[in-house]
């Protein structure tokens, strides 16, 4: 044997050496799940935990519901609505047992995404939280929160005819006194850990990096329409512009109502939308004036009116966020995860 071929052999050695510790290390496993969590379970269940929090639900002197009870500050919902959605869910989520483990219960996976986006924490939290490890609770969280989707969806109801517009143009001129006003129009920024070999991709005007939640919001902050996963350097106008609501509102295929007049006019006016400076104006979307054109009075009365009109947007997007306070905080998610 030459020379050559004894280090090519010595070399094949080494590598097959390398190959045979590597598939021994990772075949070897140590345990199943780490035992702080099996014996945190087993002492402490996240069902009893459950079961805990719903007592301080009910006062025992009266039988009456506390609103400030554990359960509500956990969950950041009532107990009878978590039983409504996990009996929507319930069967979507649920697993079967195997020969190795029995499955976590519906229950138990549902509360995990509830305080998840009740509360904004990282995985690893939730893991020493409600015993269950990391790995778990990062396929737990999309397989729930899709469920939710699929069966919410229909809750998000764009109006389908002109009867439906009338009745939110109706809700607007009683509340906020804006008349032929069918929703108003705003965009959020959620903040979001920049994703792995993202670049700029992500990173917004503000200077940090997101995606954009795009809503119009009727007058008693119910959604009609949302839009989320835009990013870059986008304005809340440009986002808006790649909608197919924008894209059905300039072909009118959203059945608007006819131009009627305006309160005591006679001249007919479009149904509109309003938003922020943000935005381009059209016939159908009116936005403030702006510089030199808002020093009159009668401009400075129009800017009031649709600013009272466009706060809905902004309070509806307060109303989410103090509710599940994920969107307060940086998601240490990448962007197909959070779009899920």
């Amino acid at each position: 044997m030459s020379d050559a071929d004894a280090l090519v052999a010595a070399a094949t050695a080494i590598f097959m050496s390398a190959l045979v510790d590597q598939h021994v290390h990772r075949s070897t496993r140590r345990f199943w799940s780490r035992p702080s969590l099996v014996n945190g379970r087993k002492k402490y269940s996240t069902t009893e935990f459950i079961k805990d929090l719903l007592l301080d639900e009910v006062d025992p002197l009266n039988l009456e519901y506390r609103r400030n009870a554990g359960f509500k500050n956990f969950f950041r919902m009532k107990s009878s609505d978590i039983e409504t959605l996990l009996g929507m869910i319930g069967l979507i989520i649920s697993k079967k047992n195997t020969t190795f483990r029995k499955a976590i219960p519906p229950s138990e996976r549902f509360a995990v995404t509830m305080r998840f986006l009740a509360s904004g924490d990282s995985y690893s939290s939730l893991s020493y939280l409600l015993k269950m490890s990391k790995q778990t609770i990062s396929s737990i969280i999309p397989d729930v929160c899709a469920a939710l989707i699929s069966v919410l969806q229909d809750e998000v109801k764009k109006p389908e005819n002109a009867s439906d517009w009338n009745i939110i143009a109706k809700q607007f001129h009683d509340l906020w006194q804006y008349p032929n006003c069918i929703g108003a129009i705003d965009g959020k920024h959620l903040t979001l850990q920049a994703p792995i070999h993202s670049g700029s991709e992500f990173f917004n005007y503000k200077s940090f990096h997101s995606i954009v939640l795009l809503a119009i919001v009727d007058a008693s902050y119910n959604f009609i329409y949302a839009n989320i996963g835009c990013q870059r350097r986008i304005s809340d106008g440009g986002v808006f512009n790649n909608t197919s609501f924008k894209e059905q509102l300039d072909t009118n295929a959203l059945h608007l109502p006819p131009p009627c007049p305006l309160p005591g006019r006679q001249l007919p006016m479009q149904y509109c939308l309003v938003g922020d400076e943000a935005f381009q104006l059209t016939v159908n979307l009116m936005k403030p004036f702006s510089g030199t054109y808002a020093r009159g009075y009668k401009e400075r009365i129009f800017n009031y009116r649709l600013s009272r009109a466009c706060r809905v947007s902004e309070n509806a997007f307060g109303i989410l966020s103090s509710s599940f306070r994920v969107l307060r905080k940086p998601m240490l998610l990448e962007p197909a995860q959070q779009l899920k």
